[in-house]
């Protein structure tokens, strides 16, 4: 890894986040929004940073790292450059547990009902995965089997949707599954931020076993690691930080494509050492792409998670065509 790469993405991160607290239908100035962001300045100034701005960028910050992590660990674990929470179903399941508690009501009896059910989507997504991947599957077994479960998901989701008696609830739900981080707000930040960080742990401190998979199952058996024990934790990571991330900010792909792709020249092939810094640039990547959401003028605001699609679908379409080449 070279010994300048962490520096420079906690540095990016600074600025970005500085641009974030500053950037708006007002923009600020630089030190006036650091100095309202701890209770200094004008009023007015100071509740649109502490309760609009701030909140919101500290959940880019969170759910970008997550998302790239989990696709840097999930690389990792299947050996496959195409994997990634979007791509595999662990997303659309999470979405689909989040909906579900919509439909159903229990949303309105506790908040805590939201990540709970995408949670539960999440595991539930990522068990029949690891099941499958646990049989023997090949790479393009993977992909077309993360595809189904997340096609399967989607189409439960519109179920739903087109099922609800409710029409101005179906259009809530609409715009929750185009991702976004708008109108978010310290409450989110308390739901997600605790289950956020115990599925990176859990990803982080599983770096060793993912750098012993890329001998091959049977190559890590023999170093003595437990698969049985890696698949769950990863399992368990996942669903936790992903499911986490999906109840406050919907639906929003590609980052765990991207972040591990553009970051592995700089720190070699070893998964345990392309985590931390995924994670990093996953909070840069979507905190990012949540500014030029706010600066880039359109008639209607552009939904994160379709800023990150328009992204990743070209990104992933490049790997494919690399592929083939390299193969050729």
């Amino acid at each position: 890894m070279q010994p300048a790469l962490i520096p420079a993405q906690v540095l990016l991160l600074a600025v970005l986040a500085v641009a974030s607290l500053c950037v708006g239908e007002t923009v600020f100035p630089p030190g006036e929004a650091l100095a309202a962001a701890v209770g200094r300045g004008t009023d007015w100034v100071v509740i649109v940073v502490q309760e609009i701005r701030l909140p919101r960028t500290l959940l880019a910050i969170a759910v970008g790292a997550m998302l790239g992590l989990g696709g840097a660990a999930l690389q990792g674990l299947t050996r496959n450059p195409l994997a990634e929470p979007g791509l595999l179903g662990a997303s659309g399941g999470a979405a689909l547990g989040a909906v579900l508690v919509l439909y159903s009501g229990l949303a309105a009896v506790s908040d805590w009902f939201m990540p709970a059910g995408a949670v539960a989507g999440s595991l539930i997504a990522v068990g029949v995965l690891l099941l499958v991947l646990r049989l023997g599957a090949s790479p393009l077994t993977l992909i077309l089997c993360g595809v189904a479960i997340g096609s399967l998901s989607a189409a439960l989701v519109s179920l739903a949707v087109n099922l609800s008696a409710n029409p101005f609830a179906t259009l809530e739900v609409s715009f929750w599954l185009l991702g976004s981080l708008e109108d978010r707000s310290t409450n989110h930040l308390v739901l997600a931020v605790p289950l956020i960080i115990a599925g990176a742990a859990l990803l982080l401190t599983g770096g060793g076993a993912l750098d012993a998979l890329t001998f091959g199952d049977d190559g890590a058996r023999s170093l003595g690691i437990d698969l049985a024990r890696t698949y769950r934790q990863v399992a368990l990571g996942l669903a936790l930080g992903v499911g986490g991330a999906v109840a406050v900010s919907g639906t929003i792909g590609f980052v765990g494509l991207i972040v591990p792709h553009l970051l592995r020249p700089f720190v070699g092939h070893r998964p345990s050492r392309l985590l931390l810094p995924c994670a990093l640039g996953g909070a840069a990547l979507l905190l990012a792409a949540d500014i030029s959401v706010r600066i880039i003028p359109t008639r209607q605001t552009l939904q994160l998670g379709v800023v990150t699609s328009l992204l990743g679908v070209p990104f992933l379409l490049a790997l494919v065509i690399w592929a083939r080449r390299r193969l050729a």
